[in-house]
């Protein structure tokens, strides 16, 4: 698939497993011949992507921890001797972050130090490749439009958002003093997506869920912020960019190019309100929604939008589903669910859809 069969074989260590897009990235790995190696919290929904896969009984380990525990986590890593690791471990909304901080923090910035720390503890010492998924919002967001490269300032207005920008000062920091050396087993880097959709996605607060499941009671799709503006793409997008960041840090060559920050976005297309993103999954399935602006609520970025220039041109990594694409198969994988489709059998064939 694509190049990766550097995978093949290979321990694959990934945090954050029985979420949304952990579960995608494992049942990816397991495609690609890796054995897997998870860590995390258990499905924080009652239906949960993991759970409909069948993970906890297809790959090598599946432990239940909280990455706040920082010595159940060197255990953790230090029981799999990664060859890999994919850190995505975290507290990933923006509302929740307004009403626990703390835990926001604790858990994004601290769950960063720990894996970090635990990586930096293996003894002995063996090659390691490591990608830390953080998120578009890093960046300051001044919203002038003009799309953020990795070079512009870190930054956050709301907790999460914040708690972010802190974890890539984390990301760097560790990289600079514990692994600054291309001689040096580990090999670390950041990647950052945009606003990600799929099938399987069950949290709360979150658009595509919550418009499959108001569609499903027949009901009208509540939209909060219809004008704000993201970039919306595939979860396989992001996924096939960490793999091939993985891959190319595994090279252990380039090291100052391939060990940073990387920005995994869809084409500028697909930079689309959400008012367009509803319409289009009205699309694709029968409904309608309403106009639910609150203009006391929370503040939210209103326009985010990322330049993956330097993917493109260092990792030859390029998006593949313009806008309607990765509508229509996010909706198709919600319906054929619903219609009594094998979830597991579904999400492989559009990762082969996507990979081919």
């Amino acid at each position: 698939m694509r190049g990766n069969a550097i995978y093949s074989g290979k321990r694959v260590f990934v945090t954050g497993h029985t979420g949304f897009k952990g579960s995608w990235l494992c049942e990816w790995l397991l495609a690609l011949g890796a054995e897997v190696h998870g860590y995390a919290l258990e499905p924080s929904t009652d239906s949960s992507l993991f759970d409909q896969l069948g993970l906890a009984g297809r790959i090598a380990s599946h432990a239940i921890g909280d990455i706040r525990d920082r010595e159940g986590l060197v255990r953790a890593v230090a029981a799999a001797r990664p060859d890999f690791v994919f850190h995505l471990a975290a507290q990933p909304l923006v509302r929740l972050s307004y009403r626990e901080p703390v835990e926001t923090f604790d858990t994004n910035v601290m769950g960063t130090v720990h894996l970090l720390d635990a990586v930096r503890r293996l003894d002995p010492p063996s090659p390691c490749s490591v990608v830390c998924i953080t998120t578009d919002k890093v960046y300051e967001n001044n919203e002038s439009g003009r799309a953020y490269r990795e070079t512009d300032p870190f930054g956050g207005y709301d907790p999460y958002s914040a708690s972010k920008g802190a974890c890539e000062i984390v990301i760097a920091s560790y990289r600079r003093s514990f692994f600054n050396d291309p001689k040096r087993s580990v090999w670390v880097a950041s990647a950052r997506a945009g606003n990600v959709i799929g099938g399987g996605d069950w949290a709360l607060d979150r658009i595509v869920p919550d418009a499959m499941r108001a569609l499903g009671r027949g009901e009208a799709i509540s939209v909060r912020n219809p004008g704000s503006t993201r970039p919306w793409q595939h979860v396989l997008e992001p996924l096939g960019g960490y793999l091939a960041l993985g891959a190319a840090l595994a090279s252990r060559t380039r090291f100052a190019d391939f060990a940073s920050g990387f920005n995994f976005g869809p084409d500028p297309a697909a930079n689309r309100s959400v008012r367009d993103l509803v319409t289009e999954i009205l699309r694709n399935h029968p409904g309608e929604w309403t106009d639910r602006s609150d203009p006391t609520a929370v503040h939210e970025a209103g326009l985010l939008n990322l330049d993956v220039t330097k993917a493109r041109e260092v990792l030859g990594w390029t998006p593949r589903w313009d806008f309607s694409t990765t509508v229509a198969a996010t909706v198709a994988w919600y319906d054929a669910v619903a219609t009594g489709a094998d979830a597991a059998t579904f999400t492989r064939q559009q990762i082969m859809e996507y990979d081919r």
